[in-house]
Protein backbone atom coordinates (compact mmCIF):
# COMPACT_ATOMS: atom_id res chain seq x y z
CA UNK A 1 0.00 0.00 0.00
CA UNK A 2 1.60 3.05 -1.06
CA UNK A 3 1.54 5.90 1.52
CA UNK A 4 1.62 9.64 0.29
CA UNK A 5 2.11 13.16 2.40
CA UNK A 6 0.86 15.19 -0.09
CA UNK A 7 2.22 18.58 1.01
CA UNK A 8 1.50 22.35 0.95
CA UNK A 9 4.56 24.32 0.53
CA UNK A 10 8.16 23.36 0.38
CA UNK A 11 10.21 23.53 3.26
CA UNK A 12 13.59 22.79 1.24
CA UNK A 13 16.68 22.29 3.56
CA UNK A 14 14.43 23.06 6.68
CA UNK A 15 15.78 20.46 9.57
CA UNK A 16 12.16 19.47 9.80
CA UNK A 17 12.24 18.76 5.93
CA UNK A 18 15.30 16.27 6.26
CA UNK A 19 13.52 14.80 9.83
CA UNK A 20 10.58 13.96 7.29
CA UNK A 21 12.48 12.51 5.12
CA UNK A 22 14.38 10.67 7.74
CA UNK A 23 10.97 8.72 8.69
CA UNK A 24 9.26 8.33 5.45
CA UNK A 25 12.80 6.67 3.95
CA UNK A 26 12.69 4.34 7.23
CA UNK A 27 9.00 3.39 7.34
CA UNK A 28 9.30 2.55 3.63
CA UNK A 29 12.67 0.04 4.26
CA UNK A 30 10.49 -1.25 7.56
CA UNK A 31 7.06 -1.34 5.66
CA UNK A 32 8.16 -4.05 2.85
CA UNK A 33 7.90 -6.88 4.27
CA UNK A 34 4.46 -5.72 5.61
CA UNK A 35 3.48 -4.32 2.43
CA UNK A 36 3.23 -0.83 3.91
CA UNK A 37 4.81 1.55 1.68
CA UNK A 38 6.42 2.70 -0.19
CA UNK A 39 6.14 6.17 1.86
CA UNK A 40 6.25 9.30 -0.20
CA UNK A 41 6.28 13.29 0.54
CA UNK A 42 4.89 15.13 -1.95
CA UNK A 43 5.31 18.81 -2.48
CA UNK A 44 3.08 21.12 -4.36
CA UNK A 45 2.80 24.94 -4.37
CA UNK A 46 -0.42 26.92 -5.79
CA UNK A 47 0.72 29.55 -8.37
CA UNK A 48 -1.89 32.05 -6.65
CA UNK A 49 -2.51 32.49 -2.80
CA UNK A 50 -5.37 31.21 -0.98
CA UNK A 51 -6.94 27.72 -0.15
CA UNK A 52 -9.03 27.58 -3.22
CA UNK A 53 -5.63 27.50 -5.58
CA UNK A 54 -4.30 25.65 -3.29
CA UNK A 55 -7.48 22.90 -3.73
CA UNK A 56 -6.35 22.79 -6.91
CA UNK A 57 -3.03 21.71 -6.90
CA UNK A 58 -4.12 19.10 -4.68
CA UNK A 59 -6.88 17.44 -6.35
CA UNK A 60 -4.85 15.72 -9.12
CA UNK A 61 -3.22 13.80 -6.40
CA UNK A 62 -6.05 12.19 -4.60
CA UNK A 63 -7.39 10.32 -7.68
CA UNK A 64 -7.78 6.54 -6.19
CA UNK A 65 -6.51 7.09 -3.19
CA UNK A 66 -8.09 6.67 0.25
CA UNK A 67 -7.63 10.24 1.27
CA UNK A 68 -6.92 11.26 4.96
CA UNK A 69 -6.93 15.21 5.58
CA UNK A 70 -4.81 16.25 8.44
CA UNK A 71 -7.46 19.03 10.45
CA UNK A 72 -7.55 20.59 13.72
CA UNK A 73 -11.47 19.22 14.26
CA UNK A 74 -10.08 15.89 12.53
CA UNK A 75 -10.17 12.23 15.06
CA UNK A 76 -7.24 11.88 17.45
CA UNK A 77 -6.01 8.71 17.36
CA UNK A 78 -2.80 7.16 19.81
CA UNK A 79 -0.28 5.90 17.76
CA UNK A 80 -1.14 1.95 18.24
CA UNK A 81 -5.12 2.45 17.00
CA UNK A 82 -3.65 4.94 14.09
CA UNK A 83 -0.93 1.65 13.59
CA UNK A 84 -4.14 -0.77 13.15
CA UNK A 85 -6.18 1.73 11.14
CA UNK A 86 -3.59 2.02 9.19
CA UNK A 87 -3.29 -2.03 8.93
CA UNK A 88 -7.04 -2.22 8.59
CA UNK A 89 -6.81 -0.06 5.19
CA UNK A 90 -4.22 -2.41 3.99
CA UNK A 91 -6.27 -5.59 4.81
CA UNK A 92 -9.46 -3.72 2.95
CA UNK A 93 -7.40 -3.81 -0.01
CA UNK A 94 -7.17 0.49 -0.17
CA UNK A 95 -4.22 0.40 -2.29
CA UNK A 96 -2.94 3.81 -2.35
CA UNK A 97 -3.45 6.49 0.99
CA UNK A 98 -2.84 10.03 0.88
CA UNK A 99 -2.26 12.29 3.82
CA UNK A 100 -2.61 15.92 3.24
CA UNK A 101 -1.52 18.82 5.14
CA UNK A 102 -2.71 22.35 3.67
CA UNK A 103 -1.11 25.55 3.68
CA UNK A 104 -0.60 28.18 6.59
CA UNK A 105 -4.39 28.70 6.33
CA UNK A 106 -5.52 24.58 6.28
CA UNK A 107 -7.44 23.28 3.62
CA UNK A 108 -10.53 24.43 2.08
CA UNK A 109 -13.61 23.17 2.53
CA UNK A 110 -14.11 21.53 -0.77
CA UNK A 111 -10.47 19.02 -0.05
CA UNK A 112 -11.79 18.37 3.62
CA UNK A 113 -15.14 17.11 2.10
CA UNK A 114 -13.60 15.35 -0.26
CA UNK A 115 -11.68 13.55 2.05
CA UNK A 116 -12.54 10.10 3.42
CA UNK A 117 -11.56 10.82 7.02
CA UNK A 118 -9.56 13.49 8.84
CA UNK A 119 -6.94 13.34 11.57
CA UNK A 120 -5.66 15.26 14.76
CA UNK A 121 -2.47 15.77 15.89
CA UNK A 122 -4.65 16.60 19.40
CA UNK A 123 -6.48 20.49 20.50
CA UNK A 124 -2.57 22.45 20.14
CA UNK A 125 -2.17 23.65 16.75
CA UNK A 126 1.59 22.65 15.21
CA UNK A 127 3.56 24.76 12.60
CA UNK A 128 3.07 22.50 9.35
CA UNK A 129 6.77 21.85 8.59
CA UNK A 130 6.87 20.07 12.33
CA UNK A 131 3.15 18.85 11.49
CA UNK A 132 5.01 17.13 8.48
CA UNK A 133 7.51 15.58 10.70
CA UNK A 134 5.16 14.71 13.31
CA UNK A 135 3.20 12.42 10.75
CA UNK A 136 6.12 10.56 9.07
CA UNK A 137 7.23 9.55 12.74
CA UNK A 138 3.79 8.51 13.05
CA UNK A 139 3.98 6.14 9.51
CA UNK A 140 7.00 4.92 10.65
CA UNK A 141 5.51 4.73 13.99
CA UNK A 142 2.53 2.40 12.91
CA UNK A 143 4.84 0.31 10.42
CA UNK A 144 7.27 -0.76 13.99
CA UNK A 145 3.75 -1.63 15.94
CA UNK A 146 2.60 -3.43 12.65
CA UNK A 147 5.83 -5.36 12.59
CA UNK A 148 5.93 -6.41 16.45
CA UNK A 149 8.57 -4.17 17.60
CA UNK A 150 9.52 -4.81 21.10
CA UNK A 151 9.01 -1.48 21.99
CA UNK A 152 5.83 -1.81 21.41
CA UNK A 153 4.93 -5.11 22.76
CA UNK A 154 2.37 -5.26 25.49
Amino acid sequence: MKITLLTVGRLGRMVEAQLAVDYASRATASGRALALGPVEIVEVEARKPGKAAEAEVLRPHLEGAHVIACDEHGKVRPSRAFAEHLGRLRDDGHRKIVFLIGGADGLDPSILAAADETLAFGPQTWPHALARAMLAEQVYRAVTILAGSPYHRD
